[in-house]
């Protein structure tokens, strides 16, 4: 049975990532079945986990997944599972009704697990306000069990030992002070981090993080406050949309969440790969599906590519096509880049797309599908800076947002093709059985 702990923080920038990859992999290193797990909707974090200790991190998000799908990619042999939290520990999504106010939180994986949450603390420009703080975490929530704490981003030992003492009252473990350590700060861009495989150094730095943390942390004081996960009740899985799916994969097409592949597979379905950047077309399908990633970082390549963009034509008159977030805009007549470059696309929808003005969408969504393709409820999220020019044709999905409030229909429908900036996770409550 799988043992797991939570790695929070109190707020972003806590520099839990590190934290979590540096454990990773000097887990990986003494040869212990490990993983991560991410909460939330992510998907540049995880693809570092894998790298870290070689193992597939899954996205455990409490918001959009019920408990058995929770529990299901949790709970996968004898292994320990470090479940790196989301934003702050008890950050989730609004609500109008208080008592669904935060939900997505990491916290309520701590809950539904029923296991401990170490939290990382950027002790960078704190002293002894740490224990306030701290405390008021401890006692928050008695249902949320914080079990220890590490210190980071510390300026000296004798600033390690201020903190130490005054922590001492509140009875909260302190399992680690780590330096403050500027070269293992992570290379980022608009939607987050640089994705894992575009670092040329990545081992070099994921042995880094492993060695401070082996220095500076106590990782079998933490090991030892694991708490076994629960079995919960198997999920109902998401149906494969064909027999034979085509699916782009590269660096401007990274954005796949691993449990849909999973469920496809886990259901006879056939998974090819292709690459748009090295102007592949997609192998003989029933269903082509674009993912997100960044393809306005490679526009140029993309509209040149004329054996990818003719063999997406090609396939349209022949499977289904679905392109999300960026596999979306690039499914439509042109993208302009943040030059003011317009860059020609597949045409296949009548969308236009610019990254020139800028503007932050993000947040959790409620879809309801105007389509077959898509029939019924789904839960998913929205993170772009991308603005639509214009969009003409059939909308994909009507949308509310996390606080049940209606926002425009969003995506679009042209015959066999469709796409929207949407990153679909689970089906709907209304499709979904619960325990």
């Amino acid at each position: 049975m799988s043992r797991a702990i939570v790695i929070a923080a109190p707020s972003s920038g806590s520099g839990k990532t590190t934290i979590t990859l540096g454990l990773l992999r000097a887990l990986a290193r003494r040869a212990l079945p490990v993983r991560g797990a991410k909460s939330g909707p992510d998907y540049i974090d995880p693809r570092f986990h894998e790298a870290a200790c070689g193992q597939t991190c899954f996205n455990l998000d409490a918001w959009a997944m019920g408990p058995d799908r929770l529990h299901s990619l949790a709970q996968d042999g004898e292994d320990t599972v470090l479940i790196e939290g989301a934003m702050g520990l008890f950050d989730g999504a609004g609500h109008i009704d208080p008592a669904r106010d935060g939900k997505g939180a990491s916290a309520d994986l701590a809950r539904l697990f029923n296991c401990p949450v170490v939290l990382v603390v950027d002790a960078s420009r704190m002293a002894q306000s740490i224990a306030p703080v701290l405390a008021g975490f401890a006692r928050h929530d008695p249902n949320v069990k914080i079990a220890g704490v590490i210190l980071n981003k510390v300026g000296s030992p004798r600033h390690a030992q201020m903190l130490r003492r005054a922590l001492a009252p509140v009875g909260l473990p302190v399992l680690g002070a780590v330096p403050r350590d500027n070269t293992l700060a992570h290379p980022d861009r608009h939607l987050g981090l640089v994705q894992a495989h575009e670092r040329s150094d990545l081992e070099d730095f994921l042995d880094q993080a492993a060695d401070c943390v082996e220095a500076h942390v106590d990782i079998d004081a933490l090991l030892s406050l694991c708490s076994e996960i629960p079995q919960g009740q198997p999920p109902q899985r998401l149906a494969p949309p064909a027999q034979k799916i085509a699916i782009a994969q590269d660096q401007a097409f990274a954005f796949a969440y691993p449990h849909i592949l999973a469920d496809w597979q886990a259901q006879g379905a056939e998974l090819s790969f292709f690459s748009p950047l090295a102007d592949q077309a997609p192998a003989p399908a029933d269903f082509v599906y674009l993912p997100g990633g960044y393809p306005e970082l490679h526009a140029g390549a993309l509209a040149g590519n004329t054996r990818f963009l003719q063999g997406l034509r090609a396939a349209a008159t022949q499977a289904q096509i679905y392109g999300e977030c960026g596999g979306y805009m690039v499914l439509g007549a042109g993208l302009i880049d943040a030059d003011g470059h317009r860059h020609e696309m597949a045409g296949l929808l009548g969308l236009e797309t610019s990254f020139q003005t800028r503007k932050l969408h993000l947040g959790y969504r409620n879809l309801t599908a105007h389509t077959p393709m898509f029939h019924g409820h789904w839960k998913a999220h929205e993170f772009h800076y991308a603005t639509t020019v214009s969009a003409k044709g059939q909308p994909l999905f009507s949308v509310t947002d996390a606080m049940d409030k209606d926002l425009p229909d969003t995506g679009l429908v042209d015959g066999s093709v469709s796409g929207s900036f949407m990153h679909l996770i689970d089906r709907g409550t209304a499709e979904r059985t619960e325990p």
